[in-house]
């Protein structure tokens, strides 16, 4: 497949003759309200899988186990014991609710193995960090950074917060408002929750549209997102108010909505047109095999098991309490550019960028994504203290 030894390739040299064989579990909500965010996530690191394997300059031979964590934090614990303990997984990835990834930083420190979260909400690297625990996720106050000023710069001052009542719905309002307030003279004129897995958001909708608000921050993603702006899209919402969510960009979400996302924001972790890194080989190689373009969930399992296996050529060892040792700070070439696992929480040093949907040329079919100006992964990440990590 053309690409794959570019792809592969500058992973690093373990040392070393014999292959050592690990097995990583993938544990993806296949089933529940990310269904459709979990298919891309598994297909990366199949592919991040097979090229490691595919690397001789990788002295690691990886089994991937995958299963269904059905996005409820009591069944991804359990399906993560299965694969340590039926299959002998020491390495995890996994979770796009933040509420299950939280759950499995838990399970990671107590069995002693290391965890790539797939939930992007603070506390997984922030205030529940731990050092078995590495995120090539783009977390909330990444996002933050890229919408904030952005939004209250080009969209309205006057905020209503809507989110999804779980982990990652108040990491969204929390550090959304802080940065908002910082440089900002903003107003929350409203707040609201909606349980996960809603259908029903007019009553939601109508209460925004009759505040004196000009933006609604939208905290959700997956089906809460597609249906809540649907609903707010059919109410004639977008006419007076701008909407804007960290998850906006996410393809499938723009894939669903078609016409009702254009005119909204959102917040940009990952692009398949991006001109970062080795993406380009990435994206071709991700459309051989899957007959379809990757999008952030993809791209985050990719990275992250890609990292890991940096991590495991430089320790020369297999070994996951090894392997955590050399991780932190450890600089290497990534999808988005030069990138590390910050030493002092863990966190992948993502770069973002603000996005406004627009319609595409020939104006019918998915939204496509003007960005903004990017914001360097230095830049992006607020220092560990304020998070509430210190490793």
């Amino acid at each position: 497949m053309t690409g794959l030894t570019g792809v592969a390739g500058c992973l690093g040299d373990a040392g070393g003759g014999g292959t050592n064989a690990i097995t990583y579990g993938v544990i993806s909500p296949m089933t529940g309200p990310y269904g459709g965010l979990a298919v891309g996530q598994r297909n990366g690191a199949e592919l991040a899988i097979r090229h490691v394997n595919e690397n001789d300059d990788i002295d690691v031979e990886i089994t991937g186990v995958y299963e269904d964590t059905e996005a409820d934090p009591s069944t991804g614990r359990r399906r993560a014991q299965s694969v340590v303990e039926q299959d002998g997984a020491s390495y995890l990835m996994g979770a796009i609710s933040s509420s299950v990834a939280l759950a499995l930083n838990e399970f990671a420190a107590e069995e002693e193995v290391l965890y790539n979260p797939g939930g992007a909400a603070v506390p997984i690297t922030g205030s529940n960090c731990n050092e078995w625990v590495f995120r090539a996720e783009t977390n909330t106050a990444q996002m933050a950074e890229a919408v904030s000023d952005y939004t209250a710069e080009n969209l309205g001052t006057n905020v209503w917060f809507h989110i999804a009542d779980y982990a990652y719905g108040e990491s969204v309002m929390e550090r959304v408002e802080t940065r908002m307030r910082d440089g900002h003279d903003i107003e929350v004129v409203g707040r609201s929750r909606s349980q996960l897995g809603s259908t029903n958001y007019n009553s939601y909708v109508s209460q925004i549209s009759n505040s004196d608000a000009d933006v609604a921050v939208l905290g959700m993603t997956g089906g809460d997102l597609i249906n809540f702006v649907k609903q707010a899209a059919s109410q004639g919402l977008k006419e007076n108010v701008n909407l804007m969510s960290p998850t906006m960009t996410f393809s499938v979400v723009r894939g669903a909505l078609g016409e009702a996302a254009y005119g909204t924001y959102g917040g940009v972790r990952y692009l398949p047109s991006l001109e970062t890194g080795d993406n380009q080989s990435f994206v071709e190689a991700y459309q051989s095999e899957y007959d379809a373009m990757p999008d952030n969930f993809a791209r985050a399992a990719y990275m992250s098991i890609r990292m890991t296996a940096r991590g495991i050529a430089e320790a020369g060892s297999t070994d996951p309490a090894e392997v955590k040792d050399v991780l932190p700070g450890l600089e290497m070439d990534t999808i988005l550019g030069p990138n590390q696992f910050r030493d002092c929480d863990h966190q992948a040093m993502n770069p973002v960028w603000p996005g406004e949907l627009v319609a595409p040329e020939g104006g019918s079919g998915p939204a496509a994504v003007e960005l903004g100006e990017m914001i360097d992964g230095v830049d992006a990440l607020p220092d560990c203290g304020e998070l509430g990590c210190t490793l």
